[in-house]
């Protein structure tokens, strides 16, 4: 991958506004970034929200980890700066999303806060991060992909939670516990989170 940049690109502004958009599919743009160790219930959560919003009549799209490393970050691995690379295409691809005027649902591991904070600062205002807080316990118990039992192994390195830190969010705008609610629960405070955004 060329780490070399360009200087003979330049923006295109477009004929259509961020507004307009807005009007058209009489939503506000906005990125849910979801955060917590695997098995927490990110993508449950995710994709229950997004079968809610749209029952709504609302524009809106899941990006998954697992999902996105079948395309888009398929050249990426585990490696710290490969999972900051990672991040950093959703983010962008979450800004463009929301650009269109398109709620964005995220579900991403996301261990390092600086690499939530450079999405933040790449989303804009639209950002909401959410914490997923459920604890290491009950995540591998669960164990959806295995991924635990094999790091305990010594089969995955870096493994979230076990090999590699995950460093909790500070000020998350909302903080779900899957293992004292239900996942109803939690896409209803989501919701109302939203309603009132």
């Amino acid at each position: 991958m060329s780490q070399e940049k360009s200087s003979n690109i330049v923006w295109q502004e477009g004929q259509v506004t961020p507004l307009e958009r807005q009007k058209l599919l009489n939503q506000s743009p906005s990125t849910i970034w979801l955060t917590g160790l695997s098995g927490a219930g990110k993508t449950t959560l995710a994709f229950l929200l997004e079968r809610q919003l749209l029952a709504k009549g609302c524009a809106c799209y899941v990006l998954d980890g697992d999902n996105v490393r079948h395309g888009l970050s398929r050249d990426l691995g585990f490696s710290d700066l490969d999972r900051k690379e990672n991040i950093r295409r959703i983010a962008e691809v979450a800004r463009l999303m929301n650009d269109a005027g398109l709620i964005v649902i995220t579900a991403f591991i996301s261990p390092l806060r600086s690499d939530r904070e450079m999405a933040q600062s790449i989303i804009g205002g639209a950002y909401s991060e959410i914490f997923v807080s459920t604890a290491i316990e009950v995540c591998e118990s669960r164990d959806p992909k295995g991924l635990y039992q094999k790091a305990r192994q010594g089969l995955v390195k870096d493994f979230t939670g076990v090999s590699a830190p995950y460093e909790m969010p500070t000020n998350p705008s909302l903080t779900l516990d899957t293992a004292i609610r239900t996942k109803e629960d939690c896409v209803n405070e989501i919701m109302q989170f939203l309603l009132q955004s």
